[in-house]
């Protein structure tokens, strides 16, 4: 092993042992740019020994950047922080956006153009046979698929990584969705670290009688189960390589890549799994030697590093920085204009604003009516960067979903915002704290917000709270929100998987409401929409009619007027400049690593 890391530190390109310090403004930026690409221009991957890439802006969304089959160099990728290498520990899109490298999935996400939020079948044959609408799900896996240790992946690999997700006291930080839909309410399984059956067969809902079959029995019908199953949570892990809280440290690899260093200074260095088989993949391509990932970078040091030659992708998710974007419009690179190398896509990140129902005043519908008729979520939107950082967001259903309810915004009504107050009991208006996570974003929206409210007489204490406790136990926990008087809670709610009902569900299902880490923010309790929901998870596979009845939800639930949805955020990616292959992945909000070259 210890020569196998010589090999790799060895092989590292040189970008990877400088540090880029810190960066206080524009032109220290300018000025940082030009030194990193003085510096890279002798290494053998450098960017300015090469041609510099464009296409044209949007290049990536419905086509390819630089197409290119060309193997071999090395793909220079740049992050933020890596929450866990785990894929059962993971919660962060660009980390699963990394993931694709070394984990497979019964089904995944496609890397085609254009159609990256669709489903295909990844390990298994195919997406899954349901017999009954979504309850039962059947999935036979691929001959001939192994581990980077060479051996089969079988179905018990599959189940005991899913199993994992279920052992919360190992198993920290990664989505759970598996485990309300597959765990018994009456007898929990408590994972697989727990399981002292004699016969330790685990979770009893997912069955195995073959090594290349898999069937999940679902508590209730899920036609969109596959979604959950494209989550790296749901990758397999073979039982005896699992190394319980440490296996984040070396996963073992069912994909192109396997890794081969992981340090906290240089990065994450990907080298190719001899055992992976291209014809059991139809969506890597796998076309670099290596992937080195470097990571814990701020937003600026990640776009001088693209902007320099220094880095082909960044996976954080967020695009580039607003002093970044100032450069577009006049800058070049190589003779390119920038804007020649820039995808625009909204990330499915939408900011809401809750009003919980069981705080006064706003157990009164006409109290929460009044918030509504006063926001002007143009003004939010100029808060937080303007378009090409925002879309004004006016219906509890991000943008990149279809058959959502029509979008209406005719901005701030202070007419009907009084009246309102006044059908209230309150016509001068009333005093309420809204909670913010502490971050300068999200407490500028916060304090505009208080601005606008403040003109109809509502006067707002905008009280920020630690972000990292923010949605765990500060407005996650309804007992701490009834008691500080917390009347409004200013959040940013992603779907784990992009379907209505992930969006939805727990926001506004008044049975989603959970003492700690709750994500019904308003505390939205109301049968009619509880039974909106029953009935459309029980349409079953025909998508029109399923994205109808969610619609209903949506409308619904937008009619309590106990959220307001506010602002979705844009992001600007900006390709490297010799990145080939550049496919724009929308579920992750970054371009597609499975698919991504050099030559």
């Amino acid at each position: 092993m210890s020569s196998t890391l010589e090999r790799v530190a060895r092989r590292r390109p040189s970008w990877l042992r400088g540090n880029l310090g810190r960066i206080l403004g524009l032109a220290v930026v300018v000025a940082l740019v030009a030194a990193v690409a003085v510096s890279c221009a002798g290494g053998q991957d450098a960017g300015a020994s090469v041609p510099v890439l464009g296409d044209g802006p949007d290049a990536g969304l419905s086509g390819v950047r630089s197409p290119s089959d060309a193997d071999g160099g090395t793909l220079r990728v740049v992050a933020g922080d890596i929450d866990s290498l785990d894929p059962q520990r993971s919660y962060s899109s660009g980390v699963w956006n990394l993931m694709r490298l070394y984990t497979r999935t019964l089904v995944t996400y496609s890397s085609r153009p254009g159609e990256t939020d669709t489903l295909v079948p990844d390990l298994a044959t195919d997406r899954g046979q349901t017999p009954d609408g979504g309850s039962t799900w059947t999935f036979t896996l691929r001959e001939g698929v192994r581990f980077e240790t060479g051996a089969p992946i079988t179905a018990r690999d599959v189940k005991y990584g899913i199993e994992r997700s279920f052992a919360s006291d190992v198993v920290v930080g990664g989505p759970t969705t598996v485990v309300d839909l597959l765990d018994d309410p009456a007898n929990p399984y408590p994972g697989p670290y727990q399981d002292e059956a004699a016969d330790r067969l685990g979770l009893a809902s997912i069955e195995t009688p073959d090594d290349r079959t898999i069937t999940f029995r679902l508590r209730t019908p899920t036609p969109d189960f596959p979604v959950v199953l494209a989550l790296p949570s749901s990758s397999p892990v073979p039982i005896g390589a699992d190394t319980g809280v440490a296996y984040g440290g070396d996963p073992v690899s069912s994909g192109p890549y396997a890794i081969t260093t992981v340090d906290g200074q240089t990065g994450i260095v990907l080298d190719r799994n001899a055992e992976w088989d291209p014809a059991s993949d139809d969506v890597r391509t796998a076309l670099p030697d290596q992937v080195v990932v470097r990571t814990g970078l701020s937003g600026l040091e990640r776009d001088q590093a693209l902007l320099a030659g220094s880095a082909d992708v960044d996976i954080s998710a967020t695009g580039i920085q607003m002093v970044t974007q100032a450069r577009l419009a006049d800058g070049d690179s190589g003779g390119v204009p920038l804007e020649d190398r820039v995808d625009e896509v909204t990330t499915g990140a939408v900011r809401i604003l809750a009003l919980p129902t069981d705080v006064a005043p706003m157990t009164d519908p006409n109290c929460r009516a009044a918030v509504v008729a006063a926001i002007d979520r143009s003004a939010v939107q100029r808060v937080l960067g303007g378009p090409s950082d925002a879309v004004v967001a006016s219906r509890l259903w991000p943008a990149g979903l279809e058959g959502g309810p029509e979008a209406s915004d005719d901005g701030a009504d202070r007419g009907a915002a009084r009246e309102a107050l006044a059908a209230c009991g309150v016509p001068d208006g009333f005093s309420t704290v809204l909670a913010v996570p502490d971050a300068t974003a999200s407490v500028a929206v916060a304090e505009e917000l208080a601005d606008q409210l403040a003109e109809v007489g509502i006067v707002v204490e905008v009280r920020s709270q630690p972000a990292s406790s923010f949605y765990a136990s500060d407005v996650g926990d309804p007992d701490n929100v009834r008691a500080q008087g917390i009347g409004m809670i200013l959040a940013t709610w992603t779907a784990v998987v992009p379907t209505p009902s992930a969006f939805l569900v727990p926001l506004v299902d008044g049975r989603s409401v959970s003492r700690v880490g709750n994500t019904n923010y308003a505390r939205l309790v109301d049968p009619a929409i509880s039974a909106l929901i029953d009935a459309a998870v029980a349409v079953g596979p025909d998508a029109d009619a399923a994205r109808a009845a969610w619609r209903e939800v949506a409308t619904a639930a937008q009619d309590t007027a106990a959220y307001v949805p506010l602002a979705e955020t844009r992001a600007q990616l900006l390709a490297g400049q010799r990145l080939r292959n550049g496919v724009v992945m929308e579920p992750y909000a970054s371009y597609d690593l499975a698919t991504a070259g050099v030559r």
